[in-house]
């Protein structure tokens, strides 16, 4: 299947409602390997945005087969990269904690994070706990379970907000800082 500019729209994700029940969740305790060398759990964090994404290709690689035709699944590298131009932004609106989320493994994501320069870790999900107990949308190719793209604010433990689907990727860390502006969230550590 050929893709072209014009067929973007077509591409584009539709909500589907498999976020719909996120919003109000407690995160679970689930330990999570960063690529920083820490372990991370998202119960007892602050303030926290948790953006997930399908997969970064290797550096020079290719992307799967028939990746171009899924909806919602290019633009991981867009996105992680204006999460990291807006880091600092985010910082000062209160966020204490920034991070990726995939189902790749700890080793494959830490060549993403320093090719990509970012100031914040990538998290792990490759045995896909937190993704099972929270629900989280996914999909399969190439023979991977991977998580459809959204964003999610935590506070003290509770899901406060959910984008999905997240399209255009690279607009998604505007998004969030809207959001933040609008709700006027303080970090907070329960």
């Amino acid at each position: 299947m050929n893709v072209t500019e014009n067929d973007n729209i077509e591409l584009s994700p539709q909500d589907d409602g498999a976020a719909n029940h996120l919003p109000g969740m407690e995160v679970p305790s689930i330990a999570l390997q960063a690529t920083d060398g820490a372990t991370v759990d998202l119960s007892s964090l602050g303030l926290s945005v948790v953006y997930a994404y399908p997969r970064t290709s290797p550096l020079g690689g290719k992307a799967l087969d028939g990746w171009d035709a899924i909806p919602g699944a290019r633009g991981c590298t867009p996105q992680s990269c204006a999460f990291r131009d807006h880091f600092v932004e985010l910082k000062e609106l209160g966020v204490s904690r920034l991070f990726g989320l995939s189902t790749q493994t700890t080793k494959y994501q830490r060549e993403a994070a320093e090719r990509l320069h970012l100031p914040f870790p990538l998290l792990s999900d490759h045995s896909l706990l937190l993704a099972s107990a929270l629900s989280l949308p996914r999909f399969h190719a190439g023979g991977l379970t991977l998580l459809k793209r959204l964003t999610m604010i935590i506070q003290a433990g509770v899901i406060r907000h959910v984008f999905y689907p997240v399209h255009p990727p690279e607009k998604n860390a505007d998004a969030v800082i809207g959001w933040l502006k609008t709700n006027g969230v303080a970090d907070t550590v329960p």
